[in-house]
């Protein structure tokens, strides 16, 4: 899709989107559209439930006097509430009915009373942000009625009286748009398509970008001691892999910020067998490693002034006659062991060394990881919030912050002594679960934080809940594969450790 920003003018071609605010108040460019049509916004009022609240939308097909195909009119809320968020949700809402149409152009004309919370520059750069997301599409693998699917609508402008502050604002959003699509794609991609090594190879590609990929296979992993995520992919004829991206825009001797991503392409369950139906959806158990590869790509398209490193664990949980079995104890990188008494429980496992991995070799200022961890994650918060534990208030709080200002929250839940007591292994250092059904998402993070050295900040996120959607509920995302998590580590990098 052409993105574009210009001076307001004379809509030529396709829709004109302009915006009213609740009370079915019209805006200076919505009465301009409405003039230069003779009323039709105002008699298509007169006989639709449209009020101005935020996202409704009220079109008119080929009015007289204007050479727009339609105008679109779009409730904007209440002015004191109108923010980025709102910006964002109703140019995805538009864009998608228009996609629908069969519309091939369109312009935004949305302006709202001095005073709001966003100057027109940021308007609509954001604006753009809410058509871009939506724009997303994965039809890769569609060879018939590609007209049901693909959307005519090829060219959108974002007129503002500020272009200038728009393309000024919209950079660093379009880098982490497009690192956000490269999230959704590897999240989507089938498991025959996307190996640990096809996983890898895509990695690579970052080096376009100036970060630096390093690709560790099993004969590297072992003589590093990864027995705990050695054990997992050991079933697969697939080889694991650990992938190292290194960004380097900050200070040569600055230590760097860290992501740890999860990387499961396919779990089946391991031995421990999941159910058919079960199973269906766990190409997308790598939606953590899809996270920071995401993450990775849009700081360096944005060229970030920080050190980053992302560092993914790629492995295939399958079952053959080589599979780690229930009772298997495996010894980490950390020198700890660990009872596997299901397996099923494996990406904490593929953690487990990936974490002790980053923390030896690049002694980073944080660690995150991100995970598609617990189905009980999703019990406490449903889809809604991401799972947040942590050892340090500081980032925790940072980490809320961020996820509330790009609109990917988090929910903060409790470690302690009592939960890490559920753990203990009766013949190795701890076992990979409880045996219970309580409090499974904070036993699985109190199994990862015993890889956690002395003094290193570390925090948590599992996104079993928001790594993948089953339909298509949220305004910003139109696919399967959500991309949630890199939003919110380019946020927390951008506002607190660059420069």
């Amino acid at each position: 899709m052409q993105l574009s920003f210009a001076a307001p003018g004379s809509v030529t071609s396709g829709a004109w989107i302009v915006g009213a605010l609740e009370g079915s108040h019209l805006t200076a460019a919505a009465a301009k559209a409405d003039k230069a049509s003779g009323g039709a916004i105002k008699r298509a009022l007169a006989v639709s439930k449209f009020t101005g609240k935020r996202s409704q939308m009220l079109e008119v097909l080929a009015p007289a006097g204007i050479a727009a195909s339609r105008i679109v009119l779009v409730g904007l809320g209440k002015p004191a509430e109108f923010d980025s968020h709102a910006a964002e949700d109703i140019a995805a809402t538009a864009i998608g009915a228009l996609s629908r149409s069969g519309e091939s152009a369109a312009t935004f004309e949305i302006d709202l009373p001095k005073g709001g919370k966003l100057k027109p520059g940021a308007l609509a750069a954001h604006l753009a942000m809410g058509t871009q997301l939506k724009s997303y599409a994965f039809n890769h693998y569609r060879t018939k009625d590609l007209a049901e699917y693909e959307s005519k609508l090829k060219k959108v402008t974002i007129a503002t009286t500020d272009a200038t502050g728009a393309k000024k604002a919209w950079m660093p959003l379009e880098a982490v748009a497009s690192g956000m699509f490269l999230a959704r794609d590897l999240v989507n991609e089938p498991p025959n398509i996307l190996s640990p090594a096809e996983f890898a190879k895509r990695c690579r590609a970052l080096s376009k970008l100036g970060v630096k990929v390093d690709v560790l296979g099993v004969a590297e992993m072992t003589k590093l001691g990864m027995g705990a995520l050695l054990g997992v992919g050991q079933g697969s004829s697939r080889e694991s892999q650990l992938v190292v991206m290194h960004w380097s825009g900050g200070k040569r001797k600055d230590a760097p910020v860290a992501f740890v991503g999860k990387g499961v392409c396919f779990d089946s369950g391991g031995l421990s067998l999941k159910p058919a139906a079960s199973m269906i959806g766990m190409k997308g158990d790598m939606g953590g490693a899809a996270a920071v590869t995401g993450a990775m790509h849009a700081l360096a398209l944005r060229k970030a002034r920080v050190n980053a490193v992302g560092v993914i664990g790629l492995v295939e949980n399958m079952p053959d006659g080589n599979a780690q079995r229930p009772d298997d104890v495996v010894k980490s990188m950390s020198g700890q062991t660990i009872e596997v008494l299901n397996t099923d429980a494996e990406g904490r496992l593929v953690l487990a060394d990936a974490l002790t991995f980053t923390q030896q070799k690049f002694k980073p200022k944080f660690v995150i990881d991100l995970a598609t961890l617990t189905g009980a994650i999703m019990i406490a918060l449903g889809t809604e919030h991401a799972g947040l534990f942590s050892n340090d208030d500081k980032l925790a709080s940072r980490l809320a912050e961020a996820g509330k200002a790009v609109g990917e929250p988090v929910w903060r839940l409790p470690l302690g002594p009592g939960y890490d007591k559920m753990i203990r292994s009766k013949i190795a250092d701890m076992k990979n679960i409880t045996g219970s059904t309580f409090a499974g998402s904070i036993a699985a993070a109190q199994f990862l934080q015993r890889f956690v050295e002395n003094g290193q900040a570390w925090a948590h996120l599992d996104i079993a809940g928001t790594a993948w959607q089953d339909g298509e509920q949220r305004a910003l995302i139109p696919s399967w594969g959500t991309g949630y998590g890199v939003r919110l580590l380019e946020q927390l990098v951008a506002e607190h450790y660059e420069g």
